[in-house]
């Protein structure tokens, strides 16, 4: 096949789909720009795998998920025996998501956390639970292990007799010893705490989250087995410098259609406003972090949030 038909196909995949996962303003309540991304160099020269990761990029997905969508775009053609312009990658097996060792996963969690606060000090982690906010996140920055470890203990002290669960972000250490619920980690924290600690994690029967940011990194998720996943951000946010753009609501529609076997969270720049959109893609839970800590009234903002995930349920 020559390349002005590999670029046929490609320009296909644009025009199928283009509407949903295009490199333009989504004029949605917190609008999210993409912009087309350079092309990376081809790893393989199939042409299915050539036209989508062409058109991958023209749709403004980075490299590293261009060339997810592009395998899984081959290994669909070739498992259905052709190419479909038409039909977006999302089964698991032409990403690599199956087989994996039942035995090896970490200690499950509920499918619907539900709302789940991202909060800065145990003081407002017990507010929240107190408030009934079902699942609660201690995010407390600081490079004073003393500190760290007081607060994490405090957060757990916090929520005890309340029903909340309690994730710790980061510090994972410090959450096993003082027995939290779960912990939450980053992309890059994988690489930091390596194999022997993630296995120790695994045994303590702790739960374990992980957050992403698009196929690239729900495929690394994947081969650690969380409780759960996070995606996002989903819209703008100014808490955290974020490598990606927003992801928007039609790639966020996306992943939850191919993670499915996982309890999903979606976070980023969610405000109450967007929760019915965003509940409609299938996520069992919603993060929050501005909409309770800036609210002039955080514990009835909480109610009035989960009155909205219960209404979309």
């Amino acid at each position: 096949m020559n390349a002005t038909e590999i670029k046929a196909m490609a320009q296909a995949i644009m025009a199928r789909h283009s509407e949903s996962f295009g490199a333009r303003l989504h004029h949605d309540a917190n609008s999210v720009e993409l912009t087309p991304q350079p092309m990376p160099a081809a790893q393989r020269q199939d042409p299915a795998y050539l036209a989508a990761l062409q058109a991958c990029s023209a749709l403004g997905f980075i490299a590293v998920d261009a060339e997810t969508l592009a395998q899984a775009w081959q290994r669909q053609s070739e498992r259905s025996g052709q190419f479909d312009a038409t039909h977006w990658p999302d089964d698991s097996r032409d990403f690599g998501l199956s087989g994996a060792d039942p035995a090896l996963a970490y200690a499950s969690c509920p499918r619907a956390l539900g709302l789940y606060g991202v909060l800065p000090t145990a003081e407002w982690v017990g507010r929240m639970a107190r408030a009934g906010v079902p699942t609660v996140q201690l995010r407390f920055k600081s490079d004073d292990q003393a500190a760290v470890l007081r607060e994490v203990k405090a957060a757990v002290a916090a929520v005890q007799g309340t029903g909340a669960l309690l994730f710790i972000n980061d510090h994972w250490q410090a959450a096993l010893d003082a027995g939290a619920y779960g912990i939450h980690v980053g992309q890059e924290d994988l690489d930091v705490i390596g194999h022997h600690d993630l296995e120790t994690i695994r045994r303590s029967g702790t739960r374990f989250g992980v957050s992403t940011h698009g196929y690239a990194e729900m495929v690394r998720a994947h081969a650690v087995q969380p409780s759960y996943i996070a995606l996002g951000a989903v819209f703008p946010t100014t808490l955290k410098k974020m490598a990606t753009a927003p992801q928007g609501l039609s790639r966020l529609a996306a992943y939850v259609r191919l993670m499915q076997q996982y309890p999903l969270v979606a976070i980023g720049g969610i405000s109450a406003d967007l929760f019915p959109a965003v509940r409609a893609t299938g996520v069992g839970s919603v993060a929050v972090v501005r909409a309770l800590v800036n609210a002039p009234d955080p514990e009835a903002t909480a109610q009035q949030l989960m009155e909205r995930m219960q209404a979309t349920a």
